[in-house]
């Protein structure tokens, strides 16, 4: 078996899997006003193209399978793909993004499909921010779908903050608490300018927003104001098999996260592959570099070419992603790509 083993000597054992471009909400730091471009229908891998790959992927190592948009919980009969994924030999972590909107709905069935725990993207615990950043997100269809998670035993739930400069970073203490006594770990994302620029754009309640890098908060300004409840004491985790490094405010439940791929690049430890809504798979995050399987996968390819195809996209992996004014990803906006 390939070991899937990168040029730079990182395994691969992570893959993230599209299932839509599109979503409910229209985060102001996502997508324009609109919403983004969305491909025909018929452009999105099927259920059984995406098992395809799932499978070929397990074969050469991979064992955490996340299933992401868009909004993934918009693309119908979900849980049956969630149930199959959890059936393939090797996969022994799966899990979901969401924004909660629609978790309420869900949770119990994709729990018992054999989902094992899910993040939440949370930017704001104010109801106005909150439907000013999504542009019309209601924040309390996310609380209802955290406590449903809760509730379904989806362990852990992370919920996701993507923090900015003077629309939520006053927040980020509050967000923190979080922590303390519901379960959940709290998770800091420094904003990245994945795609093409978003033009200023007026947000009722928020004034007019810049572009990514205006808005970028560091990582050690985000620390210092979670410090401000106490000190953070550094926690050994398997909460999962990204880019966060956790720890935990004295007497808290759960855990605080902070992945900071602007300022401190987590390139180092790199471990896994996107596969987008289309088919294309993705060897960086911030590199255009892809590799087509929808081609293949509907020229009748089986597991076998697939897995030459995932093996090639690895030998792909670039030692680290372009410095930020380098970056240049071919009109792909976020929800495009997979979050």
């Amino acid at each position: 078996m390939h070991s899937l083993i990168d040029p730079f000597g990182r395994r691969t054992r992570y893959l993230r899997v599209s299932v839509t471009d599109r979503c409910n909400f229209r985060c102001a730091y996502c997508m324009p006003r609109g919403g983004a471009p969305t491909g025909p229908r018929e452009s999105l891998l099927t259920y059984e193209e995406i098992l395809t790959v799932v499978r070929a992927a397990a074969e050469l190592g991979i064992t955490s399978i996340r299933i992401t948009g868009g909004e993934p919980l918009v693309r119908r009969d979900l849980t049956w793909l969630v149930a199959h994924i959890a059936e393939i030999p090797g996969i022994s972590d799966l899990s979901m993004t969401t924004n909660g909107a629609l978790l309420a709905r869900y949770a119990q069935e994709l729990a018992a499909s054999g989902l094992r725990r899910v993040n939440v993207s949370l930017d704001s615990l104010r109801p106005d921010r909150f439907a000013a950043i999504t542009c019309g997100g209601r924040l309390d269809d996310v609380m209802d779908g955290i406590r449903a998670a809760l509730n379904a035993g989806l362990r852990p739930v992370k919920v996701n903050v993507v923090v900015m400069r003077g629309v939520n970073d006053d927040e980020v203490a509050d967000l923190a608490r979080l922590s303390y006594d519901g379960e959940l770990t709290v998770r800091f994302i420094e904003l990245m300018p994945v795609g093409p620029a978003l033009p200023p754009r007026e947000c009722a309640g928020l004034g007019t927003m810049g572009d990514a890098r205006s808005l970028l908060v560091p990582a050690a300004r985000i620390r210092a104001a979670i410090e401000a409840l106490g000190p953070l004491e550094p926690a050994a985790t398997d909460v999962g098999v990204g880019p966060a490094r956790y720890w935990r405010l004295e007497g808290a439940k759960g855990l605080i996260g902070i992945i900071s791929q602007v300022t401190e690049h987590a390139c180092a430890a790199c471990n896994r592959l996107r596969l987008t809504p289309d088919g294309m798979l993705r060897p960086c995050l911030m590199d255009d570099g892809e590799v087509d399987l929808r081609t293949p996968l509907r020229s009748g390819a089986g597991v076998e070419e697939i897995k030459a195809r995932i093996v090639r996209t690895v030998e792909q992996k670039p030692e680290k992603m372009r410095a930020i004014g380098e970056i240049k990803l071919a009109g792909r906006y976020m929800s495009q790509i997979g979050g």
